[in-house]
This record gives C-alpha cells, structure tokens and sequence, in this order.
C-alpha cells in the first residue's frame, strides 16, 4: 500500500478528533473479527480502518510534539520546560 497523506483522508474522517476515531476504528475490528460480513463489505470496511488508523497515529504524532516537560527545581517549582523526548 502506498504511503497515505493528508491529502488522502477523506474530509469525514480529517475532521474527526482522536477519540471519535478511534471510537470507529474500534467498531470496525470488532465488526472484521466477528465474522458476520460479506468480502466485499470486510475490504471496504480494512479499508476505512486503515485511513482511520493512520489519522489517529497523525493525531498522537502531533500531540507529542506538543507535549513538554516541566523540569522542577529541588522544592518543586517549575524552572524550565523542553520538549519531551517521546520515543
């Protein structure tokens, strides 16, 4: 499969935040590994969870680059903050 990019993601799903996302990409494992769907309608529906996947790791992507570390001094106060290093 080809690299996704923003581009790509449908208007629906870009405008969805994290947890409704995730919320559906839950419903749509669920719906796969029950078994109960035709082939046809288990493509379309890996399908949308990929898109749905992919949004949601841009999502956390973009969080921790916002997240920052508070670096305290030995009674406690905030002295500094850095990036975090999320790895």
């Amino acid at each position: 499969m080809a690299k996704k990019e923003k581009e790509d993601i449908p208007e629906d799903i870009a405008a969805m935040n994290f947890e409704v996302a995730m919320a559906e990409l839950e419903g749509i494992v669920q719906d796969l590994e029950g078994g109960q769907v035709d082939l046809d309608t288990s493509i379309a529906l890996y399908s949308r969870g990929a898109l749905l996947k992919w949004h949601c790791e841009e999502k956390l992507n973009a969080a921790s680059e916002q997240v920052e570390k508070i670096v305290a001094d030995g009674a406690g106060n905030a002295q500094s903050a850095e990036p975090a290093d999320i790895q």
